[in-house]
């Protein structure tokens, strides 16, 4: 798999990004410590080198898990993409959330001051087993906390050498521009799949022409594009999606019935229509990388293959015209 210059930056990533979400073992009803190590590795003997993580997936676990995978597969063999920001181990900021993880309750907040910075790097650091991470991000905005004053400190971390590049996630135009001031914004991640196309109206056009990389993340909507997500599917546990909009009905439905319509281009192919979806997503203008998450090696290997293959002019044509017939309602 060839990897993909991340924007501005000096680093290269694989087209295809682990999203080490699920694997921290809350919010998506529960994980497997073995099944998940199992995937990073199965994934990287298939050409995806890069890992997307954070400190609030698990509350720290998610990095260690990536920390325990990264000591067997070579620290620079690795590209590891990892965030600060979201915090259950101060009051400052805002609140954002009560969560529960691995039998524990947490207070979170949105946090993006010099010390909580610091400490979550360092924290982050530890949990990888490194000494560097090669993208660092800020996972959300932090109202209390001026972007600028946050760039700073990331810019002094880099240049400390203890982080690569800088990027961000779930932020506005707006705010990438206030940042693009104090550093090289190398990437924005943001929520991107065939039923969630927000950002083409302003984020792709504004990274398109400042170089910035776009990192989508959920390209399978969390599950639902994997034609799977049937009308009677249960889920388990803490799992979070039924509460969102996509797997309520008729979301689901209209959906389902989509997949339908396009799945003899992927059966033309020999391929699964995750695997078509994830390719489609990554062909889009603008998009550099698509982060997909895997709870097992059979998932991982599915998802890497997803590069196998390439659609044609007309197959994405009619992909695009069937897509425009999906209304999803709030």
């Amino acid at each position: 798999m060839q990897k993909v210059q991340l924007g501005k930056s000096d680093l290269k990533i694989s087209p295809i990004v682990f999203g080490a979400w699920a694997i921290g073992g809350s919010a998506w009803g529960g994980n497997d410590d073995q099944h998940a190590l199992e995937a990073i590795k199965t994934s990287f003997d298939l050409g995806v080198s890069s890992i997307d993580t954070a400190p609030i997936y698990g509350y720290g676990h998610s990095e260690s898990l990536v920390g325990k995978a990264i000591k067997e597969l070579g620290r620079d063999k690795v590209e590891i993409l990892t965030k600060f920001g979201i915090n259950w181990k101060t009051k400052k900021g805002e609140f954002y959330f009560d969560g529960e993880g691995h039998g524990k309750s947490y207070t979170v907040h949105a946090y993006s001051g010099r010390d909580g910075i610091i400490q979550e790097v360092e924290d982050s650091l530890q949990r990888l087993g490194t000494d560097y991470i090669d993208l660092i991000q800020i996972h959300r905005p932090d109202a209390t906390t001026p972007i600028e004053e946050t760039m700073e400190v990331l810019k002094e971390l880099q240049q400390q050498g203890k982080v690569r590049a800088i990027g961000m996630s779930n932020h506005t135009v707006e705010m990438m521009k206030r940042a693009d001031k104090i550093i090289d914004l190398a990437s924005t991640q943001s929520p991107y799949s065939m039923v969630y196309r927000k950002i083409e109206k302003d984020i792709v056009p504004f990274c398109e022409e400042e170089n910035v990389g776009i990192l989508a993340y959920s390209p399978l909507q969390r599950g639902l594009l994997t034609g799977k997500i049937t009308s009677d599917y249960e889920f388990k546990g803490d799992d979070h999606r039924p509460g969102t909009k996509w797997f309520k009905e008729p979301n689901r439905s209209r959906t389902n019935e989509f997949l339908q319509k396009i799945k003899p281009i992927a059966d033309d192919h020999g391929v699964a229509l995750a695997q078509l979806v994830i390719n489609w997503t990554i062909q889009r203008p603008g998009i550099t990388s698509a982060l997909v998450g895997a709870r097992n090696g059979e998932q991982a290997s599915e998802n890497a293959k997803s590069m196998g293959f390439q659609l044609s002019s007309d197959e994405i044509a009619l992909i695009n015209t069937e897509l425009e017939k999906v209304v999803i309602d709030d």
